[in-house]
């Protein structure tokens, strides 16, 4: 591991302009060295240690995704983030759950629900040039980053309903009305606790110089860990714990007087770790999930695969933005700009360890459907973003009433390994 992250950095800026991205390098070196390839890596020693890393990943990923979600950002869109934030999430976790009714057999109709939620969430690493581009408008750039940003959040609570309605796991046992006590009303009142008070700490002492500037990004390692492992110890949700306290630390810093400027800095530290933590763990998943899972192709698996990047995402993003005013190609872009990553993995391995009777399956089809997001939006997402760029340069220099020429300024993404700028 050490090794793929030392060549990756090494040839970063020179990777940047090109389609390979990141993530692909990831996955394509973890497939190598996995079980399929040089079997280097594996899980002959138990899953544990991949489950705590890929679980502190998404645990910063949601938290500074959070923080870095101001409600302004919602407005500057308009009503596009919201519609695909509800609309558009709903539809897809539905349209994913109904169009894996017939591709695979063998699962019961919860498990099935559990695929369409599983896949839903969308990673804009896998995309980098979707938003970074500056010749795609500030609109679209803007909606496909909150987007990205708030929707694995989103998806949690109906990922841990789902599971709840499933007979043999842990939170079916626990009974849906504890579940919804514990997950959904517990775990996000501990997150606006220790979010809150870390933020109201970290004003207090800015305020008197007590904290040192070396020390100032460290600080937001604690709320975020504190946060996940209140909750899981209250056998509620550790994730939505992080992802709540990101929202009530960046709100009570913001809000403290001369602090307006520390949020961005103060998570540094915890966004570049949940950076490297995320490829790391996109390797681990290509090795122990996606190699196997390859050996294993069908014919079904990889029709549940396309339609999830396809159908399943474009159509209910199709509905979500009827009315809009967007063009067709701003509305096709949107719509493929929907790429898996790391909380499907994340997810996916969550599900695995509930030791459901199709979980075989499931695996696979998540395994396949994140690796071929992988490639497919990896190379496409610079030649997409030019082309998509050209049509809209077309579109404005014969039309100056265009819905995507609304000025829209643009929330940057800092992420360094998850989006690049090309």
């Amino acid at each position: 591991m050490s090794a793929v992250t030392a060549a990756f950095a090494l040839t970063s800026r020179r990777l940047a302009a090109s389609p390979v991205s990141a993530a692909m390098v990831f996955v394509g070196a973890g497939v190598v060295l996995g079980p399929v390839g040089l079997d280097l890596l594996s899980l002959r020693h138990g899953a544990g240690p991949l489950r705590t890393l890929v679980e502190t990943a998404l645990t910063l990923v949601l938290f500074t995704d959070a923080t870095n979600v101001r409600p302004a950002d919602l407005r500057r869109g308009g009503p596009l983030p919201g519609r695909l934030l509800s609309i558009g999430l709903v539809l897809t976790i539905g349209a994913g759950w109904l169009l894996a009714w017939p591709l695979l057999p063998g699962l019961t109709v919860w498990e099935l629900a559990l695929v369409g939620a599983i896949l839903a969430p969308t990673d804009a690493a896998l995309g980098k040039s979707a938003i970074s581009d500056p010749r795609v408008p500030g609109l679209v750039r803007q909606t496909l980053n909150v987007e990205s940003r708030l929707n694995d959040g989103l998806v949690l609570p109906l990922l841990v309903l789902f599971l709840s309605a499933v007979p043999g796991t842990s939170y079916a046992h626990q009974g849906v009305a504890d579940t919804f006590w514990r997950s959904l009303l517990l775990s996000p009142a501990l997150g606006l606790l220790v979010g809150g008070a870390g933020g109201q700490f970290l004003g207090l002492s800015l305020r008197h110089s007590w904290i040192a500037r070396d020390w100032l990004s460290v600080y937001a390692l604690a709320p975020a860990a504190a946060a996940y492992a209140l909750a899981a110890a209250t056998h509620g949700s550790g994730f939505i714990g992080a992802w709540v306290a990101g929202f009530a630390f960046a709100y009570t810093v913001r809000r403290v007087e001369h602090t307006k400027g520390e949020v961005a800095r103060t998570t540094d530290l915890a966004e570049n770790l949940g950076d490297l933590l995320a490829m790391v763990s996109l390797l681990s998943f290509g090795a122990v999930a996606l190699g196997p899972a390859l050996a294993h192709l069908s014919w079904r698996i990889t029709g549940y695969a396309v339609l999830s990047l396809t159908v399943v995402r474009m159509a209910p993003v199709a509905l979500a933005l009827a009315g809009s005013g967007l063009k067709a190609p701003t509305v096709v872009y949107v719509g493929w700009f929907g790429p898996r990553g790391l909380a499907s993995v994340v997810f996916g391995l969550l599900v695995a360890e509930e030791h459901l009777h199709g979980v075989d399956l499931m695996s696979r089809v998540v395994a396949i459907t994140v690796g071929l997001s992988v490639l497919l939006h990896g190379t496409s997402a610079a030649a997409f973003a030019v082309r998509y760029g050209h049509w809209y340069q077309h579109a404005t220099a014969t039309k100056h009433d265009l819905r995507e020429s609304a000025a829209t300024p643009i929330t940057p993404r800092r992420r360094g390994t998850r989006v690049q700028d090309g």
